[in-house]
């Protein structure tokens, strides 16, 4: 049971001048791909072909004889739940229950986005910035690489992809320029709100 390519939720030039269509076509159609195309291969087969991705990634964590494995399986989920993470005429902030839920953990809204910029901005080299649920509260945390909060029993809301392939062709080497404009208009707080009602 082949893990298939998800299509983007958007079209390619949706989120121009952000982040333009090239970036997203080699974004989407050669990285996330190749996680893909690799996980399936890897799987094929075996018993974890009938597993779930989110199944796999867990029960593979850590293990390091299937790190090639879990990185691409990640990474392939890593990748679908960034791009969900995003939508034209994104930004602004969150209403109802999770804007409560974010001043109460974060003490502001202001906080929030300060922990998020800061988290994007210093995760050396590649990996992801998060807002999770853990245990019931609210945290900005990030991960190296293809790690994800899923293997810590952490529920991921949103997240920014900051490996350098999803922003160097629009802004080079300026990381935090590319962290501002994704809060400010593309975070998908429709999406951060639907899985904070599903915890």
């Amino acid at each position: 049971m082949a893990y298939e390519l998800p299509e983007l939720p958007y079209d390619y030039s949706a989120l121009d001048p952000v982040i333009s269509k090239n970036t997203l076509e080699f974004h989407h159609d050669k990285h996330h791909a190749g996680y893909v195309t690799k996980f399936n291969t890897a799987v094929a087969g075996t018993e974890l072909d009938e597993k779930s991705l989110e199944d796999v990634i867990t029960g593979i964590a850590g293990d390091p004889e299937k790190a090639g494995l879990f990185n691409n399986a990640a990474q392939a989920w890593n990748h679908t739940f960034y791009w969900n993470s995003m939508k034209p005429n994104g930004g602004g902030t969150p209403t109802g229950e999770l804007a409560a839920k974010i001043d109460a953990d974060f003490g502001s809204f202001d906080a929030f986005v300060a922990a998020f910029k800061e988290a994007g901005a210093t995760q050396f080299g590649s990996g992801w910035a998060w807002l999770v649920s853990d245990n019931g509260t609210l945290k900005v945390t990030k991960s190296g690489n293809a790690d994800t909060p899923l293997t810590l029993g952490q529920t991921p809301l949103v997240t920014i992809d900051v490996w350098e392939h999803a922003y160097y062709l629009d802004y080079q080497n300026k990381r935090p320029a590319y962290i501002d404009v994704f809060i400010e208009k593309l975070l998908n707080w429709d999406f951060a709100a639907a899985n904070f009602a599903a915890l």
